[in-house]
């Protein structure tokens, strides 16, 4: 199993990233894949999960609901994470995880930074 998280970077309050998540040595489109982020105040946070095959069910944290979405596109083997109104908080090293709730292989992460 491995898994390659990009997209990262530094954005200013109120804007927008999306992440991406390639994956490979596994059949992507049978797991459960979700995202986790990590700030060495916090320690680990679960995001979001999508569920297998076409995603048709999905879950986030109330930190980013409402303006995180999750998504995957199985011909790719590649999970997203679209971010939106991001603020300062939501400062951290962000993972993908082949599996629900953050549990199983997880990626080394990008980071993003929300900063003026």
């Amino acid at each position: 199993v491995q898994l390659v998280e990009s997209g990262g970077g530094l954005v200013q309050p109120g804007g927008s990233l999306r992440l991406s998540c390639a994956a490979s040595g596994f059949t992507f489109s049978t797991y459960y894949m979700s995202w986790v982020r990590q700030t060495p105040g916090k320690g680990l946070e679960w995001i979001s999960d999508i569920s297998r095959g076409g995603g048709s069910s999905t879950a986030y944290a109330d930190s980013v609901k409402g303006r995180f979405t999750i998504s995957r596109d199985n011909a790719k083997n590649t999970l997203y994470l679209q971010m939106n109104s991001l603020k300062p908080e939501d400062t951290a090293l962000y993972q993908c995880a082949a599996g629900a709730r953050g549990i199983g292989v997880k990626g080394q992460g990008t980071q993003v930074t929300v900063s003026s």
